[in-house]
């Protein structure tokens, strides 16, 4: 009896699994839109999002097969009169399932690892052809800061890109360590005091993207957003000659905005030439392909391949 009644409580704890995850799946394709890494804008996005997609499909038909089994053994060998199923309780050894057990697993991982690996070492190198636009970012306490060094122009809290061309991020921070995100574009990457990382990412189409700090760094860390707008080419450099008449920054509103506190978006028509570090001490970037490695006796000072 008890046996029994364990029994029913357990298909009901299944039947009551189901149904939630049956739920959750179908609010997750009615509210899908709200799902921003689902929906990609951009190459290194569409890449990631696809060997995402692909590692999800194994593991589901791995998930599957599994439940599947897991379901015939309980109605297979369930503890009820009448059974014909085979009792051999002295069983404990089976060579060919023990070698299954660690063959499979190796061979699903081969196939998980060999696109990633592909797609990976793919998106570390900027596509050759297209010369991109180099955007400085420096994450602050709690804000964000972009830099063009080629236009001399920043803002606080957004930065404008142009449609179908590459942007370089290169990635630090004049603050606790913190990451940098741009779902519909791409992956993140680390912002970290005195290194400078490199990330690229490209939108294939007009529109504004939400980012954000994808790293706990205190109390503001939940307003550190930011948006990058993505404009025609022609657009983009009209913008950049207007907002070169802006007000600059001076090293006292830069100071201002290393305090902890959040603000809204700002413009400037240039900025202090010491505000991104050009030494970062034995940190390597070599491993990217964006970077080539200056060694002197000041440190390692790291120059971008491509013109800024």
């Amino acid at each position: 009896m008890f046996a029994q009644r364990l029994m029913e409580s357990y298909r009901k704890l299944v039947l009551a699994a189901l149904a939630v995850g049956a739920g959750l799946l179908s609010a997750g394709f009615s509210f899908g839109p709200k799902y921003v890494l689902l929906h990609p804008a951009g190459p290194v996005a569409k890449s990631e999002l696809h060997v995402f997609v692909f590692a999800l499909e194994l593991m589901a038909i791995v998930a599957v097969v599994v439940l599947a089994l897991f379901f015939y053994a309980i109605v297979r060998f369930r503890d009820t009169a009448g059974n014909r199923a085979p009792y051999t309780p002295n069983w404990h050894s089976h060579t060919l399932l023990e070698v299954s057990v660690w063959i499979l697993p190796a061979i699903l991982l081969l196939f998980i690892a060999i696109p990633t690996v592909k797609t990976t070492f793919s998106l570390a190198h900027l596509p050759k052809g297209k010369k991109p636009v180099v955007i400085d970012v420096t994450s602050l306490t709690w804000k964000w800061l972009f830099e063009y060094p080629k236009q001399h122009i920043a803002t606080v809290n957004y930065a404008v890109i142009p449609a179908n061309r590459p942007v370089l991020f290169e990635l630090t921070a004049d603050s606790p360590m913190n990451t940098f995100w741009v779902p519909q574009l791409g992956g993140m990457e680390y912002t970290m005091p005195n290194r400078v990382l490199p990330l690229w990412l490209e939108a294939d189409k007009a529109g504004t993207y939400w980012g954000h700090s994808g790293q706990f760094s205190g109390v503001g860390f939940e307003k550190m957003f930011f948006n990058v707008k993505a404009v025609s080419q022609k657009s983009f450099q009209t913008w950049t000659a207007k907002t070169a008449s802006a007000h600059p920054m001076t090293m006292a509103a830069y100071d201002r905005l290393l305090k902890q506190t959040t603000v809204g978006d700002s413009t400037y028509g240039n900025y202090p030439a010491d505000t991104f570090p050009t030494l970062a001490s034995g940190f390597s970037l070599t491993g990217s392909g964006m970077y080539m490695v200056q060694h002197d006796k000041k440190g390692i000072s790291y120059l971008p391949m491509v013109g800024s």
